[in-house]
């Protein structure tokens, strides 16, 4: 399924369970059932899939775009910004309010390695805050921030400048909490005035660095951040 573009393989596994999978008109609800693609018929939520060939996208997502493939009104997805005909999603997600760099692709085994805690890149993050950060409060994000879900893991923090009372800050980290690195800042009492991803991995904005602006991924490339041959 995820082969087919359904989605990521979590998701796939979710559907699964939801009993909205048939195979050759019966439903299967049994994780890892095997099929011959050759010759069974898969019908996910009542259309017939079938293997397609695997896209990869690099998209500087603009402020005001959501990464969800739920469509709501009056609100432009980051899938739309590619004129691709098939079904896509992102890998992750930006909040409506951030920007910068997301993968989409309509491979849900890459979506499900690049979203692993254990396989996942180093992710970059430019933000802007109101106001000075301190060396304390620059140690405390390195070594973590408590959050609801926890303390989070060490990250690697820089202060690139400080001026007109606002300070542009680098900063890279590795889980993906739910808008965890604007919760870290504002767990310190920073307003964080813009929060743009610069980096996945070895992945960077060079070449699409107008927000709105994709460009097609190589194979190469994805093996290079999903440490795995697609």
């Amino acid at each position: 399924m995820a082969r087919c573009g359904v989605a990521s393989r979590r998701k796939c596994e979710e559907i699964i369970l939801e009993g909205r999978v048939k195979v050759n008109g019966k439903t299967v609800k049994e994780l890892g059932t095997k099929i011959d693609p050759e010759k069974d018929e898969v019908v996910v939520d009542g259309r017939v899939i079938k293997p397609v060939e695997p896209r990869y996208y690099a998209v500087n997502k603009p402020t005001g775009y959501i990464s969800s493939n739920v469509r709501e009104k009056g609100k432009p997805r980051v899938v739309d910004l590619i004129p691709y005909e098939g079904r896509l999603f992102t890998v992750g997600r930006l909040d409506i309010n951030s920007s910068g760099l997301i993968i989409v692709t309509n491979d849900g085994d890459v979506a499900y390695r690049l979203s692993h805690p254990r396989y996942a890149p180093e992710k970059e993050y430019h933000v802007l805050i109101q106001g000075h950060l301190s060396r304390e409060e620059i140690k405390i994000l390195r070594e973590g921030v408590v959050l609801e879900e926890g303390k989070t893991a060490p990250a690697r923090v820089k202060v690139l400048w400080e001026r007109n009372g606002k300070t542009m800050v680098s900063i890279a980290v590795k889980q993906g909490w739910y808008r965890m690195v604007r919760r870290m800042f504002m767990a310190l009492g920073k307003r964080v005035l813009m929060l743009k991803r610069v980096r996945i991995g070895s992945l960077t904005l060079k070449g699409i660095e107008k927000e709105g602006m994709w460009r097609e991924l190589s194979k190469e490339e994805i093996e290079g951040i999903s440490g795995s041959k697609t």
